[in-house]
Parts: structure tokens; sequence; C-alpha cells
């Protein structure tokens, strides 16, 4: 990825997408970059994207030969709730579903990690988006060292192999890292602290992990570059702007439904019998 120079909207994916195996530094990525972008401009255009994922979904949901799963990591702070109460909010609920992954349950780590993930992958028609998800069990376990570097790359191996038996059963798989700086981090959970209404946001360990920032970091590359693929890619979206966020994640988000070329299906039924029974039964027939 590059943020070098000047881009346009429609550059966006090839702008924040990592390429896969690519050398990927996110300290040389600028969390606060806009690409000149005023946040009144990037308001109207992400209005306009909004509504063309509402539009999307229904000939997704009409169609019914695809599905679309979004994944969205981030450090703690990092907008996830934000991105989705803003711009996946376009989504009729009756299609679309959210999951958020959190600590497994003894149940959970009684099987494979990927055994919590895979019933909430959406069916045809259908929308999901993961609040944190699958790549939690090559982030935090690494971090932490719950499990060695064996054990990492193993796990690389079958989280692609996953996203793939999903793309080939229809599913595309759009992956994104909202990525924000450590001071932005702290500037949040201050906001927090200041405001009664997200008091309850607030946890231990927010604070407990940010000695890790470093090590986060190093894990996040190391996963972005081994699982971004041509079907199921990851983007490194700058969120230290939350306009600016939305703006990218809802454009890629809409862009990516446009390349399924979705239709309403032909009617199952003979329209012009339909019609004249309609006629027959408003003539008192």
């Amino acid at each position: 990825m590059d943020h070098g120079g000047t881009t346009t909207i429609e550059d966006y994916r090839g702008q924040f997408v990592v390429e896969g195996g690519a050398k990927l530094k996110l300290r040389k990525v600028d969390a606060s970059w806009t690409g000149g972008v005023a946040a009144a401009d990037a308001a109207q255009i992400t209005q306009k994207s909004v509504a063309r994922l509402a539009a999307a979904q229904r000939l997704l949901y009409a169609d019914q030969r695809s599905s679309l799963l979004i994944v969205l990591q981030a450090m703690d702070g990092g907008g996830k709730d934000g991105t989705i109460d803003h711009v996946m909010a376009a989504f009729n609920p009756q299609g679309a579903s959210v999951r958020a992954f959190k600590v497994p349950t003894s149940e959970e780590r009684a099987h494979d990690f990927l055994w919590r993930v895979h019933p909430h992958a959406p069916g045809a028609g259908a929308i999901a988006i993961f609040n944190r998800s699958h790549y939690e069990d090559v982030l935090v376990t690494r971090v932490h060292r719950d499990i060695d570097a064996k054990t990492c790359e193993r796990r690389y191996e079958e989280i692609r192999a996953f996203e793939d038996l999903l793309v080939h059963r229809g599913t595309r798989v759009i992956k994104f890292f909202l990525h924000i700086d450590k001071a932005e981090q702290l500037a949040r959970f201050a906001a927090r602290l200041d405001d009664p209404a997200r008091n309850w946001k607030i946890s231990e360990a927010d604070y407990a992990e940010r000695p890790y920032w470093d090590k986060y970091m190093t894990a996040y590359q190391d996963a972005l570059r081994a699982t971004s693929t041509r079907h199921a890619p990851w983007y490194v979206i700058p969120a230290n702007h939350k306009w600016f966020r939305n703006l990218a994640v809802s454009r890629i988000v809409a862009d990516t439904m446009d390349d399924l070329h979705l239709h309403y299906p032909k009617p199952a039924v003979d329209l012009a019998d339909i019609r004249r029974k309609f006629h027959a039964a408003a003539h008192g027939g």
C-alpha cells in the first residue's frame, strides 16, 4: 500500500489494500492521512456511498447468488462500533447480522479456533459483519504467547483455507484494519472518561494492553500480510479521523458490491396473467 502523492476517491481500494506477502510496516502508515479530502466533502460522499449500500443490499437479497462478509479489526478504541453505526447502519437488519467475538467461552476453547466463527458466516443473499473475528486467535494469542510461532503459521494457513471455502461458496470477503495511532487511542479513552454515555465502555483491559502496542502492530503486520488474498483482501484504513474512516470504508464496500454484478431475478410467475386476474378482481370479476 502507498499513501504517497495524490489520490482520488476512485483509488481507495488500490490505495489501502494489503498485497499478500508484501512488506507492511504499520508505523510508516499515517493514521491521520486523508488525501486532501475535506471533512465537509467527505460527509456528502459518504452519504452517497451509504445510499449505494442500501440499494446494493436489496439486489443482493433478491439475487440470492452471493453473500458478503465484512471483517472489522482494530486496536481498542479504533472505531469498530462507530463504523457499524455510521456505515453498516445502511443495511436492513432482515438481511444483515453483526457478530462480536469476545474472549472464547470454555465450550469454544474445547473446539478448534474456527468452530465458533463458521456458523455466523452469511448465507446466500445475506451480509455478515464481524466486530473482531477469527483473527483474534492470531493476534491476542500471539502477543501474550498463548501460541508459538509454528502454531501461528498453521493458523494463517487454516484461515486462508476457511476464507477460500467461503469464497468458493459465493461469499465475497473484505477485511478492514482500522488504523489509529497510540496518541489517538489515548485521546479516545480520555473522551470516554468525560462522557457519561460512554463510561460503560471503559475497561481495565484497555489500559493493560497499551504497553503491548508495538507487539500488536507486529502481530497485525504479519497476519495481514499472510492472509490478504485477491478474493479476501485486507485494507488498512487511516482511522484517526472518523469521518475519513467512514468515507473510505463505505466507498470500498459499495465498490466491492458493484463488482458482484447483482441484478433482480426474472419473475417466477406470468405477469400478464397476474395483471388480468388483478384487473378482473378490481372490477368485481
